[in-house]
């Protein structure tokens, strides 16, 4: 059997244990994978849309938000959770480390078949507007994968790997769904359900990625059985946490199944695609999730709430520097890039441009709730009802205006876009204020540096919308618009305490200076 890993305080990617470089390499580590995620998700819009038609994917994608929802749900809140309980068990010498994973596993999975049973009891939850073919109804199946490898998954980035996270989420499972999504396409016994088993695949695939790492850091565990009064007490505990993580996705994918509900599956389709073009800065948020959170349990532990509040604002700078940027890229080419699905998926350009700025907006929210999950369970969670519920109301009320207004599905999507940025704006606001008086320091993460780098950038993405057919500004317009923003955020925005994002084995000095103005 393999030799477990040392704990983290022993496993440092730099010589002088400094957060912020560790920070810093899971980061670029992961935000490496994403950009790998969204190459490999392209080949699966391009087909599915070309192929199998907007109603056909609009179907699927109702049915994969309820499946992700559902997976979170039996994830257990383990994503940030079992970081505690890893830091927590490494004081108890009889508490093995894969064994303590095995009691998520274990609960994660019992949960998983009760959700499946569920949904196979009552399918109009999943698939609202009807399905595409017999063989929709397996991705039901991939509940308990999902949920597995979420585990799986958050045990290896408590190890400081985040390259296994890369391999699964953003190599294996989109190359895998893109490959077998065409394949099936041809194969005229399967064709009909490409879209689904190629999906499903992808999932499982992603599982097995995650269980061979697991396996080589961790072993099997020693002396394991299940402990019915433990697991009850474990997922008591974890029920906050299920919350957070249930609601914070649950806004990104709420809008796509009222859309589901109170529209058309074309709607939904042209939605999701907007959505998927999203999911670029969407995740690079997520890029610091899997490493913050044991760094962050660490200095929670020896109550260093400064060294947390720095954290949280030079992470917070990072990612909505770089999603500011990767949202104008996106954006102002809009129409073209659109485009790719097809002259049908155009009409949602207005949705993709809104979404964009939710998810910047969305930011200071996500690094403030990493800290909040440990330090204000409750409080955060009241916070997050209180916002889906929010948003909840305003996609109601703007889809059912637009349709009243007889809209066309276009605004339709833009109203639910709408409600989404207006409830991001919401969260982050009310997070970052009840943070900064816990913590009892400034966690803001603006600074003035990001408009002075939007303004070249939109001129560049003006001269190529205006003068250069689409192929050009998608190909050649997109990256030179980045390339502007992402020069000028280097010399007006980023100190050298930044600039440890882009470089290995550097551990500089946050500047005292800077982190008054932050």
């Amino acid at each position: 059997m393999t030799n477990i890993t040392p704990p983290p305080e022993t496993l440092r990617p730099d010589k002088g244990g400094d957060d912020m470089q560790t920070l810093a390499k899971g980061g670029r580590t992961n935000a490496l994978g994403f950009i790998l995620r969204l190459l490999g998700g392209i080949p699966f819009l391009f087909v599915g849309f070309r192929f199998y038609g907007v109603d056909e994917m609009g179907r699927f994608a109702a049915a994969f938000v309820v499946i992700e929802i559902f997976a979170l749900i039996c994830a257990l809140g383990e994503k940030r959770g079992l970081a505690q309980r890893l830091t927590e068990g490494a004081e108890d010498h009889e508490a093995s480390p894969a064994n303590l994973v095995f009691d998520g596993l274990l609960t994660s999975f019992i949960f998983s078949l009760a959700a499946c049973a569920l949904l196979i009891a009552f399918p109009v939850i999943i698939f609202p507007s009807g399905t595409n073919s017999e063989f929709d109804m397996w991705m039901i199946a991939a509940i308990p994968a999902f949920a597995l490898t979420e585990i799986l998954l958050a045990a290896q980035a408590y190890r400081y790997d985040i390259a296994t996270t890369v391999r699964a989420r953003a190599v294996v499972e989109p190359w895998t769904k893109s490959i077998l999504v065409a394949g099936f396409f041809f194969v005229p016994a399967l064709a009909a359900g490409g879209i689904s088993l190629a999906f499903l695949a992808s999932i499982y695939a992603a599982l097995f990625t995650a269980a061979y790492s697991f396996l080589k850091t961790y072993g099997l565990p020693k002396g394991w059985r299940p402990r019915p009064r433990y697991l009850a007490k474990m997922t008591g505990r974890a029920l906050p946490l299920i919350g957070a993580d249930v609601i914070e996705r649950g806004t990104r994918l709420l809008d796509v199944f009222l859309l589901g509900q109170f529209t058309s599956a074309g709607t939904v389709g042209i939605y999701w695609f907007a959505k998927e073009v999203v999911s670029l800065p969407q995740k690079l948020k997520s890029s610091f999730e899997p490493i913050l959170s044991p760094v962050i349990t660490k200095n929670l532990k020896i109550g260093n709430m400064a060294a947390i509040a720095a954290q949280v604002r030079q992470v917070g700078f990072w990612i909505i520097a770089l999603q500011f940027g990767i949202a104008l890229m996106l954006a102002i080419p809009g129409e073209a890039v659109m485009g790719l699905g097809g002259p049908a998926i155009v009409g949602g350009t207005g949705a993709l441009a809104i979404l964009l700025a939710a998810e910047v907006i969305a930011s200071m929210a996500v690094v403030s709730e990493g800290v909040l999950v440990y330090i204000a369970r409750k409080r955060n969670l009241l916070i997050s009802v209180g916002v889906i519920t929010l948003q909840a109301s305003l996609t109601v009320g703007l889809i059912l205006l637009a349709q009243h207004l007889g809209y066309d599905e276009g605004f339709q999507a833009a109203g639910a876009a709408a409600a989404l940025f207006i409830a991001l704006g919401v969260s982050s606001l009310v997070k970052a204020i009840v943070l900064k008086k816990l913590l009892k320091a400034p966690v803001s993460n603006w600074r003035w540096a990001l408009v002075y780098a939007a303004a070249p950038a939109v001129i560049v993405g003006f001269i190529f919308t205006r003068f250069t057919p689409e192929w050009v500004e998608i190909v050649i317009g997109g990256p030179a618009i980045l390339a502007v923003y992402l020069w000028v955020i280097w010399k007006r925005g980023f100190g050298e305490e930044d600039k440890v994002l882009f470089r290995k084995n550097v551990a500089p000095k946050e500047s005292p200076e800077r982190s008054e103005q932050q």
